[in-house]
């Protein structure tokens, strides 16, 4: 009897090492077998056009890959059809991202490449019309789906339009705050800096705010100038000297400077006036 249970232990890890292998040979005998199916399966897909199905029996061939087989072209023909529809559907973000995919599998033809490319330039170009027309927002939903919304070292567009952005509206806020001020001609430097159209028309009732302050100053000068028997300081053209002055300010002079610069254009030169100064011929 003890001779049986011996010859019965000893028999025992045998049976679980076939069992074993018996197993392991038919998961890969399964795993073989299934391999088969897919091309099968992806082309009855394809020309179905069960694009979700060919794609998830793309996946899996994918994932197989390491057998032997070979990606098919059904692969690429449903990666390429769906990408093409999350395009005209405006997802952008899955569009591209699959057509990634399509343009690093061993399926992709050099179309794919240019379309990828061809994508991604019409997004940036989107992306710039809606920051031009004031959505920066948007503009940096459809810059993440190129991955050009944000870079640690700030060179991305998305970037550079934040920059932008900011200080566009730094200078509007500037602008307000020397308005309440009364300072006239720094008001109108800090607003024509501003070069973002959608800003220039948010900013434009404030411009008409500093013009008509800068012409009252004017009156406010003829007016002192009157009283001093002067009827008129300067005697260039007091119209053509203010716009010439407004353009050089907006180049970056400063007051004093834009001032001398133009009337010397206009043929004149600073004199001082009393407390003022004047442009004459």
């Amino acid at each position: 009897m003890q001779t049986a249970l011996a010859l019965r232990h000893h028999r025992l890890p045998r049976y679980w090492l076939g069992l074993t292998l018996g197993l392991v040979a038919a998961g890969v005998g399964g795993v073989h077998w299934w391999e088969q199916q897919l091309p099968l399966k992806l082309q009855e897909a394809a020309r179905a056009g069960r694009l979700d199905a060919c794609i998830r029996y793309a996946d899996q061939l994918a994932a197989l890959r390491w057998l032997g087989g070979l990606a098919p072209q059904e692969q690429g023909l449903c990666r390429r059809r769906k990408a093409a529809q999350f395009w005209d559907q405006g997802q952008w973000s899955a569009a591209m991202k699959l057509q990634l995919q399509l343009v690093n599998s061993g399926a992709s033809q050099p179309t794919d490449q240019q379309q990828l490319v061809q994508w991604q330039r019409q997004l940036e170009s989107r992306a710039l019309g809606l920051f031009q027309q004031g959505d920066l927002q948007a503009a940096l939903v459809l810059l993440a789906a190129i991955n050009a919304d944000h870079r640690s070292d700030g060179a991305a567009l998305g970037d550079n339009l934040r920059d932008s952005w900011t200080r566009n509206r730094m200078l509007r806020d500037r602008g307000q705050q020397l308005i309440k001020q009364q300072r006239w001609w720094e008001a109108l430097d800090s607003l024509n800096r501003i070069d973002h159209p959608w800003w220039k028309g948010q900013t434009k009732e404030l411009r008409q705010q500093v013009q008509k302050g800068i012409a009252s100053l004017r009156r406010q000068e003829d007016k002192e100038h009157e009283g001093h028997g002067e009827t008129n300081p300067s005697n260039v053209p007091l119209a053509e000297l203010d716009a010439l002055v407004s353009r050089k300010i907006a180049t970056g002079m400063d007051d004093g400077q834009a001032f001398e610069r133009a009337c010397k254009e206009l043929g004149g030169r600073v004199v001082e006036t009393g407390p003022e100064s004047a442009c004459r011929r």
